[in-house]
């Protein structure tokens, strides 16, 4: 879970980016395989079926996804108010 105070800094982080900076944050995607082996560890996880290691791994993809999204969230925010 990310603390609410971190909102602004989010939004600080967008606002130092240019358009084609806020562009490729929003576009940016996970590999075919980096999906396949999120849904392995989900599909594990769902099982009860994660390793330590396996669950310190699905919790880092997990954080680092909100993390990108939040951060998406902003610059699509940041796009639209220059538009």
């Amino acid at each position: 879970m990310i603390p609410a105070d971190f909102d602004s800094k989010f939004a600080s982080v967008a606002e130092t980016m240019n358009e084609e900076a806020l562009k490729a944050l929003i576009d940016l995607r996970a590999s075919p395989q980096e999906e396949e082996r999120l849904e392995y560890l989900g599909d594990r996880a769902t099982e009860g079926l994660l390793t330590t290691e396996e669950r310190q791994e699905y919790q880092s993809c997990i954080m680092f996804a909100n993390f990108l999204g939040i951060l998406q969230s902003k610059a699509r925010k940041k796009l639209q108010a220059a538009a």
